[in-house]
């Protein structure tokens, strides 16, 4: 297993769609790429979409299988998963898919400010408990970065298995006076949802994790949020 994701790594450093920035550091450079998205490697004007802790790539592609007007960029520390979703792409001739190798606090060095139209976070560490709540990917800190590289009215999408974290989102969203488009506690179940009758991609792509899951009887939560300009403050939130 070593060797093998040896081979997937030396073969991650020649695939033109990824692009590697692993490091943690507070003055870590920006990305080259960063603010050139657009013009540099996908050629055209079409919005930025991007999804967190992508993981083997599966609603990246997907997505742009489905949305070839559409440009997408998954973001993953883990070079062994980003090179199925990467090859993938190569593979069906995608141009409008790409991988970042990085973490997610380093986010501001990949993209510009209103870079970004919207952030798809695909069943994350739920980060159980209340001492880990700061590492939530809908946590206010994480909130703040999202902020600043999403257009304006920008979108943040969230599925996941796990309720408290959901309920944990809508809580923050309501909380800093997101508009909420959606949610919903049992994706499929939910067949008088308008919203998501208008997007059969919700249920069309299943993440590894997706159908894990489902497979033992979890509910799949998905909702569905504009950001807006209001302060998002890091600290812990008060009432």
């Amino acid at each position: 297993m070593a060797k093998r994701k040896l081979q997937q790594f030396a073969e991650l450093n020649t695939f033109k769609n990824v692009f590697q920035n692993p490091q943690l550091d507070e003055t870590i450079p920006d990305m080259e790429i960063k603010g050139n998205w657009n013009q540099n490697f996908f050629k055209n004007k079409n919005p930025i979409i991007i999804e967190l802790g992508c993981g083997k790539g599966e609603y990246t592609v997907g997505l742009a299988l489905n949305n070839p007007h559409l440009n997408f960029i998954g973001l993953d520390l883990k070079g062994n998963r980003i090179w199925t979703g990467a090859k993938q792409a190569i593979e069906n001739g995608l141009n409008n898919v790409a991988f970042v190798r990085t973490r997610i606090e380093n986010i501001r060095s990949v993209f510009d400010d209103k870079e970004v139209s919207e952030i798809w976070i695909t069943f994350p560490d739920p980060q159980p408990t209340e001492k880990r709540e700061k590492k939530r990917l809908s946590a206010p800190r994480y909130l703040s970065l999202y902020q600043k590289i999403l257009k304006k009215n920008g979108l943040i999408h969230l599925k996941t298995d796990n309720r408290p974290f959901m309920e944990y989102t809508l809580e923050m969203a309501t909380h800093f006076k997101f508009n909420i488009l959606t949610h919903t506690f049992d994706l499929y179940s939910s067949e008088e949802n308008s919203y998501i009758l208008k997007h059969p991609e919700l249920k069309q792509i299943q993440t590894y994790y997706e159908k894990l899951f489902s497979a033992k009887g979890f509910k799949i939560n998905y909702c569905c949020f504009e950001i807006n300009d209001n302060p998002i403050n890091w600290a812990k939130k008060t009432e």
